[in-house]
């Protein structure tokens, strides 16, 4: 309860000062010339002045407010290190029972830093802003953080805190902890796909130094190469990149003897592969109307470097016409393919018969190209039911089908095989879903026997349309129709050819989307996609290593044809992998290596400054066994809020208005007493 005076003038300010001056200059008068009752007079023009100003006795009850301290607890991976968790639980209990014993306090918990998939690094302070949000500064008596001291959004400014009260923090852990880490000093974000980029590291060693560490190369889960290394020393190693995409690349290192962890211990580069050009020889047997669907499918991609020929004067057309007044080009056979075949991602030949052009010799070299990794395409048409189609050249064995020498020419609708349905180059092609599809008829298929690749488009009576193989290291496409430039037309309202022509290119490459057997691990906002592409009926339980080290099984569940998925909460930063016995799979969720895993040894120097700056302090929790904890001290004032065993808390006089009680003094039945009173003094005092 409080009391006081207040003032509420009845006249503007300006007139009651003007009112006072008059009073006191006819008080100084009076009294000066001796004037009979001078002081009464004096008093009585006062008390009038006193009324114009209209004071008020109040009368305010007030309720104490509680101070608040908040304590934050630090649940990051990190805590789970050691005997951190036990010693924290312990921390927790004592503190909850020795702060419930001081009165007039509001003891908040909140728990901060837990893994979410999403934050980098434990954020404690972000955590205590918010458990004061709704407290005014002046209520704070402190703030208490339980951690391994690994903390990544200390203020560089007490003030930042937004009170002014004591912050103190006490450590986890134990003083000799011991640690070995793999540390990116460079590592670059891109590299084009055959050559390679050259990774930069070392290994620390956190407390006393260990033997040197063998250190583990790996590519997408391929070991590249091993090394013995020393502390301390910067290292240089060289990775290829074999493909596009991400190319996943971990150094690991062997752990130290009594290692607190070894999460660290390996550390994490994805180097995205960059294709500099995909060169492709298109190489047609005559004009034809479909001649420029292939080339302008080719030039429109900017990431395809295409040669074009097209064979114009085939030798059996000699006519004697001197070379030298020819305006054609000449086709530059050996240097094709002998000197520079292997330069070529893809070779295509579309509608292209034995002419003479190309010597024999030269489709044994494409034969072996194919074995060594490279990709043929044909897009027959007539030539290859013809005596002098490619399947009767050295060709034929690595083409999936033999042509029976015939054509059948009906109209008939491209289908999707059974197969064809489950494969990456034809799943899902727009309109295929309806019967019949809805794209154009096509009107001529070459017919072929003992097809031995797999057959994804079906024509007339299920005869094969479009058949794909892998021979060696290298894949071949067998298109048998030379119709498909319809759809490019719009014929009928046209057909997919865009979407079937680029696959088909990009499987033959190799492109790792459009694998038939693969498995992958997508991040979609906070979840974690597991998608396996297969051509097979089932599929085998997935199991998935966390980058803490913990494994769980997923099973999958058919979605499209050839897919199945499942997903799960990605609620930890750092390398997840997957595996269903026979393939592999890696993803990174967030930064590649996590500052929670970076540094994991418990340290008090991250938060000494700031403790300092507040007058808290910071201390171990166990300097040798158990969990000590100080003292809690109830101030009311002072700088320093610590001693050699107890921290202290800033209790507060903070209090809450409930009610105020006026009395005015002029006015009412009082008013008038004085005013009456002091007047008929005044007449007293003359009437003697």
């Amino acid at each position: 309860m409080g009391f006081g005076i207040a003032f509420a003038p009845l006249v503007p300010a300006y007139v009651l000062w003007a009112a006072l001056a008059l009073a006191l200059v006819l008080g100084a008068v009076l009294i000066a010339v001796r004037s009979r009752g001078s002081v009464v007079r004096s008093i009585a023009l006062l008390l009038m002045v006193l009324a114009l100003a209209n004071p008020s006795f109040t009368r305010e009850d007030r309720e104490p407010l509680s101070s608040v301290v908040s304590v934050v607890i630090d649940k990051s991976p990190s805590q789970n290190f050691g005997e951190r968790t036990a010693q924290t639980q312990a921390a927790r209990a004592q503190l909850a029972e020795r702060l419930g014993r001081i009165p007039n306090l509001d003891v908040r918990f909140v728990e901060a830093g837990e893994a979410d998939g999403e934050t980098d690094g434990t954020r404690l302070f972000s955590a205590l802003g918010a458990s004061l949000a709704d407290v005014p500064p002046d209520r704070v008596a402190g703030a208490i953080l339980i951690t391994d001291g690994r903390v990544h959004d200390v203020p560089a400014e007490a003030a930042a805190l937004g009170f002014n009260a004591p912050v103190h923090a006490l450590i986890t852990g134990n003083r000799n902890e011991r640690d070995r880490r793999v540390v990116l000093v460079t590592a670059p974000r891109f590299g084009i796909v055959g050559q390679s980029q050259t990774v930069v590291f070392r290994v620390e060693d956190q407390g006393p130094r260990g033997a040197p560490a063998q250190v583990t190369v790996r590519r997408d889960g391929e070991t590249l190469e091993r090394r013995n290394v020393t502390p301390g020393s910067t290292v240089n190693v060289s990775i290829p990149i074999p493909h596009a995409g991400p190319n996943i690349v971990e150094i690991e290192a062997s752990p130290l003897e009594d290692e607190l962890t070894t999460v660290n211990n390996r550390a994490v580069v994805s180097i995205d592969g960059v294709r500099d050009k995909l060169r492709v020889l298109l190489v047609s047997g005559e004009p034809h109307a479909g001649e420029r669907t292939w080339r302008n499918l080719l030039k429109s991609d900017a990431s395809v470097d295409l040669v074009h020929f097209t064979i114009l004067r085939p030798p059996e057309k000699q006519d004697g016409t001197p070379i030298n007044e020819l305006s054609l080009i000449a086709f530059p056979t050996r240097e094709l393919f002998q000197q520079k075949i292997n330069e070529f991602h893809l070779i295509i030949f579309d509608r292209y018969a034995r002419q003479g052009v190309l010597p024999i010799i030269y489709f044994d070299n494409i034969a072996r190209y194919v074995r060594a990794g490279g990709a043929v395409l044909i897009a027959a048409g007539p030539d290859y039911a013809s005596p002098t189609s490619l399947w009767r050249t050295p060709l034929d064995q690595i083409l999936p089908a033999e042509p029976t020498g015939r054509t059948t020419d009906v109209p008939f609708h491209a289908l999707l095989s059974d197969p064809g349905k489950r494969h990456p180059v034809t799943r899902g092609l727009e309109g295929g879903g309806s019967n019949p599809p809805n794209w154009s008829r096509w009107f001529r298929l070459v017919d072929t026997k003992s097809a031995n690749g797999t057959t994804v488009m079906d024509g007339p009576d299920k005869k094969p349309l479009l058949v794909l193989s892998r021979e060696g290291e290298g894949r071949v496409g067998l298109l048998l129709s030379d119709h498909i430039w319809l759809w490019a037309r719009g014929y009928e309202g046209g057909g997919p050819h865009l979407d079937l022509m680029r696959r088909l290119s990009h499987w033959l490459m190799k492109q790792p989307d459009l694998e038939e057997e693969a498995l992958r691990l997508i991040v979609r906002g906070r979840d974690l996609l597991i998608e396996r592409q297969t051509m097979s009926d089932t599929v085998s339980e997935v199991t998935l290593t966390l980058p803490s080290g913990v494994t769980r099984t997923i099973t999958l569940a058919a979605g499209e044809p050839g897919l199945w998925r499942g997903s799960i909460r990605a609620n930890e930063l750092g390398l997840w992998r997957a595996t269903d016995g026979k393939l592999n799979a890696l993803v990174n969720v967030g930064p590649a290596n996590p500052r929670e895993f970076a540094e994991v040894t418990s340290t008090g120097e991250l938060l000494t400054q700031l403790a300092s700056a507040t007058g808290g302090d910071v201390r171990r929790l166990a300097e040798t066994t158990g969990v000590t904890l100080p003292r809690i001290v109830a101030m009311r004032s002072g700088d320093t809020f610590k001693g050699d065993d107890w921290i202290g808390l800033k209790m507060r006089d903070a209090s809450v208005v409930r009610g105020i009680g006026v009395l005015p003094v002029f006015a009412g039945l009082l008013g008038l007493l004085l005013l009456v009173g002091m007047l008929a003094a005044t007449w007293a005092r003359e009437g003697r």
